[in-house]
């Protein structure tokens, strides 16, 4: 199974953490947020990842290196010359890295204790994202879950976007080489009724911002007890 960690954004809400260190090498409980990724990633049986690198992005390669440390194979996706390609532009020049099979995508900022495990994808689906309840940042929502667990534009009670998802690459069929965001793709496949979700209740946390980094680091000393 692969998984792709997105990397590549410029982490303009953590300055002036990220003035010289990419957001995903900022520490935490004693290591770097990736480093967290990578090894929950090996625990839940992901062994071949795939890291975007944009922002300050040669660092994260001398840090991380091959994955062997971890018992994983690591294989970075460039995009320093182009420019972040946000979400979907980054998983469509990374494909000949991916592979023909479904693959989890996560976002280096984000925390949870949700445990990764491939869906089965229907013949019809495409795509399979894990929603959250509305965070204080996020009022409004990003998706209707129905009781069949499909997702809609439209509805009741939305329910947020995580950044955890797994997608089909037949999703990215067709589109072009670019800055795009994962949005607009996930619009037209949910409106084929091809996107499916499930609601996660679990601990999770978007790490975007110094303060947000802080509270992590105290939930963590808190668990060890310190």
């Amino acid at each position: 199974m692969k998984a792709m960690i997105l990397a590549a954004g410029h982490g303009t809400r953590m300055r002036p953490l990220t003035d010289n260190t990419p957001k995903p090498l900022l520490k935490v409980g004693g290591k770097a947020l990736i480093v967290w990724h990578i090894e929950k990633l090996k625990r839940c049986g992901f062994e071949d990842i795939v890291i975007n690198i944009a922002y300050l992005g040669e660092q994260i390669p001398k840090a991380l290196g091959d994955g062997s440390q971890w018992g994983v194979s690591i294989q970075y996706s460039d995009e320093q010359k182009e420019g972040a390609l946000e979400t979907a532009g980054g998983i469509i020049k990374a494909l000949p890295l991916l592979g023909t099979e479904p693959f989890l995508v996560i976002s280096a900022d984000v925390w949870s204790d949700y445990d990764y495990a491939m869906p089965q994808f229907k013949a019809n689906e495409l795509a399979h994202l894990i929603l959250i309840p509305n965070p204080a940042h996020n009022p409004d929502g990003d998706f209707h879950l129905d009781p069949q667990g499909y997702l809609h534009r439209n509805g009741n009670n939305k329910l947020t976007f995580s950044g955890i998802a797994y997608y089909h690459p037949e999703l990215f069929t067709g589109l072009s080489y670019g800055k795009r965001p994962i949005r607009y793709v996930l619009r037209n496949a949910i409106d084929q009724h091809q996107v499916s979700g499930e609601k996660y209740t679990g601990d999770w946390r978007d790490i975007g911002t110094p303060e947000r980094l802080k509270e992590l680091e105290d939930y963590l000393e808190a668990e060890r007890g310190e």
